[in-house]
Protein backbone atom coordinates (compact mmCIF):
# COMPACT_ATOMS: atom_id res chain seq x y z
CA UNK A 1 0.00 0.00 0.00
CA UNK A 2 2.84 1.92 1.09
CA UNK A 3 4.75 1.87 -2.46
CA UNK A 4 0.95 2.96 -4.16
CA UNK A 5 0.64 6.08 -2.39
CA UNK A 6 4.44 6.77 -3.18
CA UNK A 7 3.61 5.93 -6.99
CA UNK A 8 0.56 7.94 -6.73
CA UNK A 9 2.37 11.23 -4.91
CA UNK A 10 5.64 11.03 -7.48
CA UNK A 11 3.04 11.17 -10.20
CA UNK A 12 0.99 14.06 -8.92
CA UNK A 13 4.42 15.99 -8.30
CA UNK A 14 5.19 15.10 -11.96
CA UNK A 15 1.90 16.33 -12.77
CA UNK A 16 1.90 19.48 -10.88
CA UNK A 17 6.34 20.11 -12.54
CA UNK A 18 4.45 19.90 -15.90
CA UNK A 19 1.68 22.32 -15.79
CA UNK A 20 4.35 25.13 -14.31
CA UNK A 21 6.35 23.85 -16.90
CA UNK A 22 3.87 24.44 -19.51
CA UNK A 23 3.39 27.78 -18.85
CA UNK A 24 7.04 28.66 -18.15
CA UNK A 25 7.52 27.17 -21.82
CA UNK A 26 5.17 30.43 -22.93
CA UNK A 27 6.24 33.22 -20.76
CA UNK A 28 9.93 33.13 -20.85
CA UNK A 29 10.67 32.35 -24.63
CA UNK A 30 8.27 35.73 -25.10
CA UNK A 31 10.45 37.47 -22.51
CA UNK A 32 13.52 36.64 -23.86
CA UNK A 33 12.27 37.30 -27.33
CA UNK A 34 10.67 40.96 -26.88
CA UNK A 35 13.70 41.76 -23.92
CA UNK A 36 15.34 44.87 -25.12
CA UNK A 37 18.94 42.82 -24.79
CA UNK A 38 21.60 44.68 -26.79
CA UNK A 39 22.53 41.62 -28.82
CA UNK A 40 21.73 40.65 -32.52
CA UNK A 41 18.06 39.58 -32.73
CA UNK A 42 19.19 36.44 -34.20
CA UNK A 43 20.94 35.32 -30.83
CA UNK A 44 18.22 36.67 -28.92
CA UNK A 45 15.50 34.74 -31.01
CA UNK A 46 17.44 31.60 -30.91
CA UNK A 47 18.21 32.24 -27.40
CA UNK A 48 13.98 32.75 -26.96
CA UNK A 49 13.11 28.56 -28.43
CA UNK A 50 15.87 27.46 -26.76
CA UNK A 51 14.83 28.87 -23.39
CA UNK A 52 11.31 26.85 -24.83
CA UNK A 53 13.23 23.72 -25.01
CA UNK A 54 15.53 23.84 -22.09
CA UNK A 55 12.75 24.63 -20.06
CA UNK A 56 10.52 21.58 -21.28
CA UNK A 57 12.86 19.42 -21.15
CA UNK A 58 13.71 20.67 -17.32
CA UNK A 59 10.00 20.51 -15.91
CA UNK A 60 9.29 17.93 -18.36
CA UNK A 61 5.97 19.89 -20.03
CA UNK A 62 5.87 17.61 -22.74
CA UNK A 63 8.06 14.81 -24.21
CA UNK A 64 11.73 15.64 -24.49
CA UNK A 65 11.53 15.00 -28.56
CA UNK A 66 8.27 16.89 -28.67
CA UNK A 67 10.01 19.44 -26.97
CA UNK A 68 13.03 19.20 -29.43
CA UNK A 69 11.21 18.58 -32.75
CA UNK A 70 9.05 21.81 -31.49
CA UNK A 71 12.07 23.93 -31.22
CA UNK A 72 13.69 22.77 -34.13
CA UNK A 73 10.83 23.56 -36.20
CA UNK A 74 10.43 27.87 -34.55
CA UNK A 75 13.91 27.84 -35.48
CA UNK A 76 13.12 27.37 -39.26
CA UNK A 77 9.52 29.13 -39.26
CA UNK A 78 10.88 32.00 -37.21
CA UNK A 79 13.70 32.38 -39.56
CA UNK A 80 16.50 32.37 -36.98
CA UNK A 81 18.15 30.07 -39.10
CA UNK A 82 18.14 27.80 -41.97
CA UNK A 83 16.26 24.41 -42.38
CA UNK A 84 19.72 22.46 -43.03
CA UNK A 85 21.02 24.41 -39.58
CA UNK A 86 17.45 24.00 -37.52
CA UNK A 87 17.76 20.25 -38.31
CA UNK A 88 21.63 19.72 -38.84
CA UNK A 89 21.40 17.43 -35.75
CA UNK A 90 19.52 14.93 -37.72
CA UNK A 91 22.64 15.05 -40.21
CA UNK A 92 24.67 14.02 -37.44
CA UNK A 93 25.95 10.53 -36.58
CA UNK A 94 25.34 10.99 -33.08
CA UNK A 95 21.48 9.99 -33.24
CA UNK A 96 22.61 7.32 -35.66
CA UNK A 97 24.87 5.93 -33.09
CA UNK A 98 21.91 5.73 -30.65
CA UNK A 99 19.50 4.19 -33.00
CA UNK A 100 22.50 1.34 -33.53
CA UNK A 101 23.01 1.05 -29.96
CA UNK A 102 18.94 0.18 -29.30
CA UNK A 103 19.07 -2.33 -32.40
CA UNK A 104 21.88 -3.99 -30.21
CA UNK A 105 19.42 -4.30 -27.12
CA UNK A 106 16.53 -5.66 -29.47
CA UNK A 107 19.31 -8.18 -30.58
CA UNK A 108 20.43 -9.09 -27.30
CA UNK A 109 16.93 -9.38 -25.50
CA UNK A 110 14.86 -11.05 -28.52
CA UNK A 111 18.26 -14.14 -28.88
CA UNK A 112 17.95 -14.49 -25.25
CA UNK A 113 21.98 -13.84 -24.98
CA UNK A 114 21.55 -11.12 -22.83
CA UNK A 115 19.86 -13.32 -20.27
CA UNK A 116 22.05 -16.56 -20.67
CA UNK A 117 24.90 -14.19 -20.06
CA UNK A 118 23.15 -13.18 -16.66
CA UNK A 119 22.61 -16.43 -15.65
CA UNK A 120 25.94 -17.88 -16.71
CA UNK A 121 27.86 -15.62 -14.87
CA UNK A 122 25.73 -15.87 -11.83
CA UNK A 123 26.18 -19.61 -11.65
CA UNK A 124 29.85 -19.10 -11.20
CA UNK A 125 29.71 -16.59 -8.30
CA UNK A 126 27.77 -19.48 -5.50
CA UNK A 127 24.62 -19.30 -4.10
CA UNK A 128 25.40 -16.90 -1.14
CA UNK A 129 23.75 -13.45 -0.96
CA UNK A 130 27.21 -11.86 -1.22
CA UNK A 131 28.08 -13.58 -3.91
CA UNK A 132 24.58 -12.69 -5.89
CA UNK A 133 25.33 -9.39 -5.16
CA UNK A 134 28.80 -9.58 -6.99
CA UNK A 135 27.32 -11.44 -9.34
CA UNK A 136 24.77 -8.76 -10.68
CA UNK A 137 27.33 -5.73 -10.38
CA UNK A 138 29.66 -8.14 -12.94
CA UNK A 139 26.70 -8.84 -14.31
CA UNK A 140 25.55 -5.34 -15.55
CA UNK A 141 28.92 -4.31 -16.72
CA UNK A 142 29.49 -7.01 -18.72
CA UNK A 143 26.08 -6.24 -20.93
CA UNK A 144 26.62 -2.82 -21.03
CA UNK A 145 28.90 -3.79 -24.11
CA UNK A 146 25.88 -5.77 -26.01
CA UNK A 147 23.14 -3.74 -24.52
CA UNK A 148 23.63 -0.24 -24.91
CA UNK A 149 21.00 1.09 -22.83
CA UNK A 150 20.28 1.67 -18.72
CA UNK A 151 16.91 0.71 -19.35
CA UNK A 152 16.95 -2.61 -21.37
CA UNK A 153 19.57 -3.54 -18.65
CA UNK A 154 17.27 -2.80 -15.94
CA UNK A 155 14.57 -4.63 -17.53
CA UNK A 156 16.63 -7.68 -18.31
CA UNK A 157 18.35 -7.93 -15.15
CA UNK A 158 14.58 -7.67 -12.73
CA UNK A 159 14.19 -10.74 -14.64
CA UNK A 160 17.17 -12.42 -13.15
CA UNK A 161 16.31 -10.32 -9.38
CA UNK A 162 12.29 -11.11 -9.12
CA UNK A 163 13.35 -15.29 -9.36
CA UNK A 164 16.35 -14.84 -6.84
CA UNK A 165 14.41 -12.69 -4.45
CA UNK A 166 11.32 -15.63 -5.06
CA UNK A 167 14.32 -18.61 -4.38
CA UNK A 168 15.21 -16.29 -1.01
CA UNK A 169 11.65 -16.47 -0.11
CA UNK A 170 11.69 -13.09 0.64
CA UNK A 171 9.59 -9.97 -0.33
CA UNK A 172 9.97 -5.92 -1.33
CA UNK A 173 10.25 -4.95 2.52
CA UNK A 174 13.16 -7.24 2.87
CA UNK A 175 16.80 -6.00 2.53
CA UNK A 176 17.74 -8.48 -0.18
CA UNK A 177 15.10 -7.16 -2.26
CA UNK A 178 16.18 -3.89 -1.78
CA UNK A 179 19.85 -4.48 -2.39
CA UNK A 180 19.52 -6.48 -5.60
CA UNK A 181 17.82 -3.80 -7.33
CA UNK A 182 19.48 -0.81 -6.13
CA UNK A 183 22.62 -2.22 -7.02
CA UNK A 184 21.58 -3.04 -10.75
CA UNK A 185 20.08 -0.20 -10.97
CA UNK A 186 22.55 2.26 -10.24
CA UNK A 187 24.99 -0.15 -12.03
CA UNK A 188 23.09 0.51 -14.89
CA UNK A 189 23.08 4.42 -14.75
CA UNK A 190 26.68 4.82 -14.09
CA UNK A 191 28.28 2.36 -16.67
CA UNK A 192 26.74 4.11 -19.54
CA UNK A 193 29.13 6.42 -18.83
CA UNK A 194 32.40 4.42 -18.66
CA UNK A 195 31.44 3.11 -21.80
CA UNK A 196 30.72 4.80 -24.91
CA UNK A 197 26.99 3.12 -24.48
CA UNK A 198 23.66 4.56 -23.87
CA UNK A 199 22.11 7.89 -25.08
CA UNK A 200 23.95 10.32 -22.42
CA UNK A 201 27.52 9.38 -23.34
CA UNK A 202 26.57 8.83 -27.05
CA UNK A 203 25.45 12.66 -27.05
CA UNK A 204 28.11 13.75 -24.87
CA UNK A 205 30.54 12.09 -27.48
CA UNK A 206 29.14 13.72 -30.55
CA UNK A 207 29.42 17.42 -28.88
CA UNK A 208 32.73 16.39 -28.15
CA UNK A 209 33.64 16.09 -31.39
CA UNK A 210 31.76 18.54 -33.48
CA UNK A 211 32.04 21.52 -30.81
CA UNK A 212 35.53 20.51 -28.94
CA UNK A 213 36.73 19.61 -32.68
CA UNK A 214 38.83 16.45 -31.11
CA UNK A 215 38.66 13.03 -32.01
CA UNK A 216 36.84 10.58 -29.38
CA UNK A 217 37.89 6.99 -29.49
CA UNK A 218 35.91 4.74 -28.09
CA UNK A 219 38.84 2.57 -27.24
CA UNK A 220 40.34 5.83 -25.61
CA UNK A 221 36.82 5.79 -23.34
CA UNK A 222 36.96 2.75 -22.36
CA UNK A 223 40.88 2.06 -21.29
CA UNK A 224 40.24 5.79 -19.85
CA UNK A 225 37.42 4.45 -17.45
CA UNK A 226 38.46 0.79 -16.85
CA UNK A 227 40.23 0.97 -13.77
CA UNK A 228 37.24 3.07 -12.44
CA UNK A 229 34.94 0.34 -13.66
CA UNK A 230 37.02 -2.27 -11.95
CA UNK A 231 36.73 -0.14 -8.46
CA UNK A 232 32.69 0.70 -8.69
CA UNK A 233 32.14 -3.06 -8.98
CA UNK A 234 34.21 -3.81 -6.28
CA UNK A 235 33.06 -1.03 -4.08
CA UNK A 236 29.42 -0.67 -4.76
CA UNK A 237 29.44 -4.34 -3.89
CA UNK A 238 30.77 -4.00 -0.63
CA UNK A 239 28.70 -0.70 0.04
CA UNK A 240 25.60 -2.15 -0.69
CA UNK A 241 26.50 -5.60 1.55
CA UNK A 242 27.18 -2.78 4.83
CA UNK A 243 23.95 -0.90 4.30
CA UNK A 244 21.55 -3.86 3.81
CA UNK A 245 22.60 -7.17 5.30
CA UNK A 246 20.59 -10.13 4.50
CA UNK A 247 17.73 -11.66 6.47
CA UNK A 248 19.29 -14.52 4.77
CA UNK A 249 22.91 -15.06 4.25
CA UNK A 250 22.64 -17.92 1.71
CA UNK A 251 20.59 -19.54 -1.07
CA UNK A 252 17.77 -22.51 -0.29
CA UNK A 253 19.68 -25.04 -2.55
CA UNK A 254 23.01 -22.91 -3.20
CA UNK A 255 24.04 -22.76 -6.67
CA UNK A 256 21.86 -24.51 -8.04
CA UNK A 257 19.05 -22.10 -8.87
CA UNK A 258 21.56 -20.58 -11.27
CA UNK A 259 22.37 -23.83 -13.08
CA UNK A 260 18.63 -24.88 -13.21
CA UNK A 261 18.36 -21.73 -14.71
CA UNK A 262 20.77 -22.56 -17.58
CA UNK A 263 19.61 -25.69 -17.93
CA UNK A 264 16.20 -24.48 -18.73
CA UNK A 265 17.62 -22.37 -21.91
CA UNK A 266 18.78 -25.33 -23.41
CA UNK A 267 21.59 -26.05 -25.79
CA UNK A 268 22.68 -22.40 -27.78
CA UNK A 269 20.13 -21.13 -30.94
CA UNK A 270 21.22 -20.52 -34.21
CA UNK A 271 19.66 -16.88 -33.16
CA UNK A 272 22.17 -16.37 -29.97
CA UNK A 273 25.21 -17.81 -32.13
CA UNK A 274 24.32 -15.13 -34.67
CA UNK A 275 23.85 -12.05 -32.00
CA UNK A 276 26.67 -12.93 -30.56
CA UNK A 277 29.24 -12.92 -33.72
CA UNK A 278 27.23 -9.29 -34.58
CA UNK A 279 28.23 -7.97 -31.49
CA UNK A 280 31.82 -9.57 -31.10
CA UNK A 281 32.77 -8.11 -34.21
CA UNK A 282 31.51 -4.76 -32.96
CA UNK A 283 32.99 -4.67 -30.03
CA UNK A 284 36.67 -6.17 -31.76
CA UNK A 285 36.37 -3.04 -33.68
CA UNK A 286 35.41 -0.53 -31.39
CA UNK A 287 38.20 -2.25 -28.94
CA UNK A 288 40.46 -1.49 -32.14
CA UNK A 289 39.60 1.92 -33.32
CA UNK A 290 42.73 3.64 -32.62
CA UNK A 291 44.26 1.84 -35.60
CA UNK A 292 41.38 1.94 -38.15
CA UNK A 293 40.05 5.15 -36.26
CA UNK A 294 36.78 4.04 -37.80
CA UNK A 295 33.70 6.11 -36.13
CA UNK A 296 32.06 4.00 -33.17
CA UNK A 297 28.72 5.61 -35.07
CA UNK A 298 29.42 3.70 -38.22
CA UNK A 299 30.14 0.46 -36.53
CA UNK A 300 27.31 0.07 -34.61
CA UNK A 301 24.85 1.32 -37.03
CA UNK A 302 26.06 -0.98 -39.52
CA UNK A 303 26.49 -3.84 -37.28
CA UNK A 304 22.82 -2.94 -36.33
CA UNK A 305 21.69 -2.88 -39.36
CA UNK A 306 23.12 -6.21 -40.73
CA UNK A 307 21.31 -7.62 -38.05
CA UNK A 308 17.59 -6.59 -40.01
CA UNK A 309 19.36 -7.93 -43.67
CA UNK A 310 17.06 -10.84 -44.94
CA UNK A 311 19.35 -13.95 -44.60
CA UNK A 312 21.03 -12.71 -41.49
CA UNK A 313 17.44 -12.99 -39.20
CA UNK A 314 18.21 -11.91 -36.36
CA UNK A 315 16.04 -9.08 -36.26
CA UNK A 316 12.94 -8.67 -38.57
CA UNK A 317 11.55 -5.27 -40.22
CA UNK A 318 8.81 -6.06 -37.62
CA UNK A 319 11.10 -5.61 -34.36
CA UNK A 320 12.11 -2.53 -36.14
CA UNK A 321 8.84 -1.31 -36.09
CA UNK A 322 8.41 -1.80 -32.96
CA UNK A 323 11.59 0.16 -31.57
CA UNK A 324 10.93 3.66 -29.90
CA UNK A 325 12.11 6.31 -32.26
CA UNK A 326 11.78 9.38 -29.98
CA UNK A 327 15.12 9.08 -28.28
CA UNK A 328 16.47 9.33 -31.60
CA UNK A 329 14.98 12.21 -32.20
CA UNK A 330 15.16 13.89 -28.81
CA UNK A 331 19.23 13.23 -29.33
CA UNK A 332 19.07 15.16 -32.79
CA UNK A 333 16.95 17.93 -31.63
CA UNK A 334 19.37 18.20 -28.82
CA UNK A 335 22.20 18.67 -31.66
CA UNK A 336 20.76 20.81 -33.62
CA UNK A 337 20.23 22.98 -31.05
CA UNK A 338 23.84 23.50 -30.20
CA UNK A 339 24.40 24.20 -34.22
CA UNK A 340 21.83 26.81 -33.96
CA UNK A 341 23.88 28.58 -30.78
CA UNK A 342 26.57 28.13 -32.71
CA UNK A 343 25.39 29.77 -35.80
CA UNK A 344 23.65 32.60 -33.96
CA UNK A 345 26.59 33.29 -31.25
CA UNK A 346 24.31 32.52 -28.55
CA UNK A 347 26.91 29.89 -27.66
CA UNK A 348 29.23 32.58 -26.68
CA UNK A 349 27.54 34.57 -24.96
CA UNK A 350 25.89 31.76 -22.38
CA UNK A 351 29.61 30.24 -22.51
CA UNK A 352 30.58 33.74 -20.42
CA UNK A 353 27.34 33.67 -18.18
CA UNK A 354 27.63 30.50 -17.37
CA UNK A 355 31.51 29.31 -16.95
CA UNK A 356 33.24 31.83 -16.45
CA UNK A 357 33.16 31.68 -12.62
CA UNK A 358 35.07 28.66 -12.94
CA UNK A 359 38.26 30.05 -14.72
CA UNK A 360 39.97 31.36 -11.49
CA UNK A 361 39.31 27.90 -9.87
CA UNK A 362 40.54 25.92 -12.47
CA UNK A 363 43.83 26.15 -11.47
CA UNK A 364 45.18 22.73 -11.34
CA UNK A 365 44.82 19.27 -11.84
CA UNK A 366 42.87 18.75 -8.75
CA UNK A 367 40.65 21.22 -8.35
CA UNK A 368 40.11 21.19 -12.23
CA UNK A 369 38.55 17.57 -11.70
CA UNK A 370 36.64 18.76 -8.35
CA UNK A 371 34.87 21.69 -9.72
CA UNK A 372 33.88 20.31 -13.06
CA UNK A 373 33.00 17.42 -11.37
CA UNK A 374 30.27 18.31 -8.65
CA UNK A 375 29.42 21.34 -11.19
CA UNK A 376 27.80 18.78 -13.38
CA UNK A 377 26.46 17.12 -10.55
CA UNK A 378 24.70 20.05 -9.59
CA UNK A 379 23.78 21.06 -12.93
CA UNK A 380 22.06 17.59 -13.15
CA UNK A 381 19.71 17.97 -10.22
CA UNK A 382 18.07 20.38 -11.87
CA UNK A 383 17.59 18.59 -15.10
CA UNK A 384 15.31 15.69 -15.38
CA UNK A 385 17.08 13.89 -17.78
CA UNK A 386 20.92 13.15 -18.26
CA UNK A 387 20.71 13.53 -21.80
CA UNK A 388 19.12 16.89 -22.22
CA UNK A 389 21.44 17.85 -19.42
CA UNK A 390 24.30 16.71 -21.39
CA UNK A 391 22.75 18.41 -24.51
CA UNK A 392 22.45 21.74 -22.91
CA UNK A 393 25.73 22.24 -21.26
CA UNK A 394 28.16 20.12 -23.43
CA UNK A 395 28.55 22.16 -26.37
CA UNK A 396 28.88 25.60 -23.60
CA UNK A 397 31.85 23.20 -21.46
CA UNK A 398 33.79 22.74 -25.12
CA UNK A 399 33.71 26.16 -26.29
CA UNK A 400 34.69 27.41 -23.02
CA UNK A 401 37.42 24.68 -22.97
CA UNK A 402 38.62 25.95 -26.49
CA UNK A 403 38.66 29.23 -25.66
CA UNK A 404 40.83 29.17 -22.38
CA UNK A 405 43.15 26.63 -24.20
CA UNK A 406 42.31 23.59 -22.16
CA UNK A 407 41.36 20.03 -23.47
CA UNK A 408 38.10 19.85 -24.51
CA UNK A 409 38.34 15.40 -24.61
CA UNK A 410 39.63 15.68 -20.85
CA UNK A 411 36.66 18.34 -19.57
CA UNK A 412 34.13 16.38 -21.66
CA UNK A 413 34.63 13.50 -20.06
CA UNK A 414 34.82 14.45 -16.52
CA UNK A 415 31.58 16.19 -17.23
CA UNK A 416 30.44 13.31 -18.48
CA UNK A 417 31.36 10.90 -15.89
CA UNK A 418 29.22 13.60 -12.92
CA UNK A 419 26.34 12.70 -15.31
CA UNK A 420 26.47 9.01 -13.35
CA UNK A 421 25.86 10.34 -9.73
CA UNK A 422 22.55 10.63 -9.08
CA UNK A 423 20.45 10.84 -5.92
CA UNK A 424 16.70 10.93 -7.00
CA UNK A 425 15.02 8.99 -9.15
CA UNK A 426 13.66 11.52 -11.69
CA UNK A 427 16.84 12.95 -12.68
CA UNK A 428 17.13 9.42 -15.01
CA UNK A 429 14.56 7.00 -17.23
CA UNK A 430 16.53 4.15 -16.00
CA UNK A 431 16.34 5.40 -12.19
CA UNK A 432 12.71 5.54 -12.96
CA UNK A 433 12.35 2.40 -14.40
CA UNK A 434 14.27 0.58 -11.55
CA UNK A 435 12.26 2.21 -8.74
CA UNK A 436 9.20 1.69 -10.84
CA UNK A 437 9.46 -2.29 -9.08
CA UNK A 438 8.82 -1.23 -5.65
CA UNK A 439 11.26 -2.71 -3.79
CA UNK A 440 13.24 0.38 -3.26
CA UNK A 441 12.48 3.74 -1.88
CA UNK A 442 13.49 7.49 -2.69
CA UNK A 443 15.61 7.80 0.39
CA UNK A 444 17.46 4.15 -0.39
CA UNK A 445 18.29 5.96 -3.83
CA UNK A 446 19.35 8.85 -1.91
CA UNK A 447 21.73 7.12 0.68
CA UNK A 448 23.19 4.80 -1.96
CA UNK A 449 23.58 7.79 -4.51
CA UNK A 450 25.07 10.11 -2.03
CA UNK A 451 27.89 7.47 -0.87
CA UNK A 452 28.47 6.45 -4.56
CA UNK A 453 28.56 9.89 -5.64
CA UNK A 454 32.00 10.72 -3.48
CA UNK A 455 33.79 7.94 -4.13
CA UNK A 456 33.97 8.82 -7.61
CA UNK A 457 34.50 11.96 -7.39
CA UNK A 458 37.57 10.15 -5.04
CA UNK A 459 38.49 7.81 -7.69
CA UNK A 460 38.31 10.66 -10.03
CA UNK A 461 41.12 12.55 -8.46
CA UNK A 462 43.30 9.82 -8.60
CA UNK A 463 42.26 9.09 -12.78
CA UNK A 464 42.31 12.76 -14.00
CA UNK A 465 45.94 13.44 -12.50
CA UNK A 466 48.16 9.80 -12.82
CA UNK A 467 46.65 7.85 -15.18
CA UNK A 468 44.49 9.84 -17.70
CA UNK A 469 48.18 11.57 -18.93
CA UNK A 470 50.08 8.22 -19.43
CA UNK A 471 47.23 6.65 -21.83
CA UNK A 472 47.83 10.36 -23.54
CA UNK A 473 44.46 12.73 -21.94
CA UNK A 474 46.38 15.35 -20.78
Amino acid sequence: MSTQVAALHERAQVSTRANIGRVLCVFVPLVIWFAPFSIEAATKHGLAITSFMIVAWITEAMDYALAGLIGCYLFWALNVVTFSVAFSGFATDTPWFLFGATLFGTMATKSGLARRIAYVVMQRVGGTYAGILLGLVITDFLLTFIVPSGIARVVIMAAVVLGFIEAFEVGPGSNIGRAMFLIITYAAGIFDKMIIAGAASITARGFIERVGGVEVLWSRWFIAYLPCSLVTIVLAWRLILWLYPPEKHALPGGVGYARQEVKKMGRWTPLEKKTAVLMGLAIALWLTDFIHHMSPSIIGLGVGLAAVVPGIGVLSIDDMKRINYMPVFFVAAAVSMGEVLTSTKGLDLLTNVLFAWMEPLLTNVYSSAVVLYWTAFVYHLFLASEVSMLGTSIPLLMNFAKSHGLNPLALGMIWTFAAGGKIFAYQSAVMVIGYSYGYFESKDLLRVGLWLTVIESLILLLLVPYYWPFIGIQ
